[in-house]
């Protein structure tokens, strides 16, 4: 995507025709912050990564050099960027920084946030003098003079030497020191406390407990205070919760951001078609939905158009449980009739739709003690074949 000096960086990605869901990354990072979790958010969204001024391929100059520089100011390039792609409404999920500008959003321009999630963020995150005197250090010394600090905060000092922590800390390195002050700069008078209470997006608040940049505390008193919030803490995590457990993280995104999928309705067979096929290619992947269809004959047309409708169109479609517990409720069925290729295409769809292994783990245990011992471990053989699959295809190995 090309790009005019006044515009943010950002990055396309999943079905031109899916609801669009922009994704703000942290300060000091790219948008390659949000990779973990853009398979799967992909499958179901359009999705719009950006960089933050003078991060990743956005110019530093997009935001005032002599420390004016607002946060509203960043949620003003976020609104061009929607409008240039015509998004009147759209959901918007941001880590840090990001989730800062999604709080501002919600508050200010709330008839454009269709639903939010802020990731490892807070309403106010430390008082102006902290902000103006690292805007102040880094603008003499440049961002290497944050890069020792980030291991232990950003994530644990193991995840430092992992090719994506390495990557990060590149990310850092790379940013230009114009462009990391002003967001500083940013940050040092922000603070939403007061207008959190107005906020009426459908809002999902994510924590990591070991988060020593913004601890639980800062991410409760958001959830405390915006009406109908959900709170989810991830163990083990520190501030770039998504990429060091990256499964919790998608999961609860996943999970919050599909009631922006669901299909209007339909109200003939053509309509619950075309709704069973969308969810259908959301929920298996088009890979093997393309495959399904090159295979279709005139003697399985009739079957793979009643699966499409009835199975995809009307009960995949509908509102009364959400995709998690869609997957759960078909896991079990599969595991107790034996159907362990449905099982294998259904234990891939379940994690697309926001089960982590260790749940998907928890239904196979249950699914022992309702459907017998000896069905629940082929289930087991089965998931694991096909999370090694997974793992080496993502050439993370096992």
């Amino acid at each position: 995507m090309t790009h005019t000096p006044q515009e943010l960086h950002a990055t396309l990605d999943g079905p031109a025709t899916a609801p669009p869901l922009i994704l703000g990354p942290s300060i000091g990072t790219s948008l390659a912050v949000w990779e973990p979790q853009l398979p799967a958010l992909a499958r179901a969204h359009r999705t719009l990564r950006w960089d933050l001024p003078g991060h990743g391929g956005s110019p530093a100059g997009l935001l005032p050099g002599d420390g004016s520089a607002k946060i509203a100011d960043l949620a003003a390039l976020v609104l061009r960027g929607a409008d240039a792609h015509g998004w009147d409404r759209f959901g918007y999920a941001g880590i840090s920084i990001g989730g800062a500008v999604g709080l501002h959003l919600a508050a200010h321009h709330p008839d454009r946030i269709a639903s939010l999630a802020v990731v490892c963020s807070s309403a106010h995150f430390a008082e102006p003098a902290v902000w103006r005197e690292r805007a102040k250090l880094v603008r003499e010394q440049g961002t290497e003079a944050m890069v020792a600090s980030r291991p232990g905060l950003w994530f644990s000092q193991a995840f430092a030497d992992t090719p994506r922590g390495r990557a990060l800390l590149r990310d850092l390195r790379d940013t230009d020191r114009a462009g990391y002050a002003a967001c500083c700069d940013a940050l040092a008078d922000y603070d939403v406390r007061d207008v959190l209470p107005s906020i009426t997006a459908h809002t999902l608040v994510v924590a990591g407990r070991d988060d020593p940049a913004t601890p639980p505390p800062h991410a409760r008193e958001i959830a405390d205070r915006v009406r109908g919030a959900s709170l989810v803490e991830v163990a083990h995590a520190a501030h770039l919760a998504g990429v060091e457990c990256p499964e919790a993280v998608t999961s609860a995104l996943v999970t919050h951001f599909a009631h922006t999928t669901t299909t209007e309705a339909a109200t003939d067979d053509a309509s619950r078609h075309a709704a069973g096929m969308a969810v259908r290619r959301a929920v298996l992947g088009d890979a093997h939905v393309d495959r399904a269809v090159a295979r279709t004959t005139p003697f399985t047309a009739r079957f793979q158009d009643f699966i499409t409708r009835y199975a995809w169109g009307e009960i995949w479609t509908g509102d009364g449980l959400d995709r998690r517990m869609r997957s759960a409720i078909t896991l079990t069925a599969l595991i107790a009739h034996g159907h362990d290729t449905e099982l294998a295409m259904h234990v891939r769809s379940a994690l697309t739709n926001g089960l982590t292994r260790d749940e998907i783990g928890e239904v196979l245990l249950q699914s022992a003690i309702y459907c017998g011992v000896p069905a629940a471990n082929s289930a087991f053989a089965t998931a694991q074949r096909v999370f090694d699959q997974i793992d080496q295809e993502s050439g993370s190995g096992s």
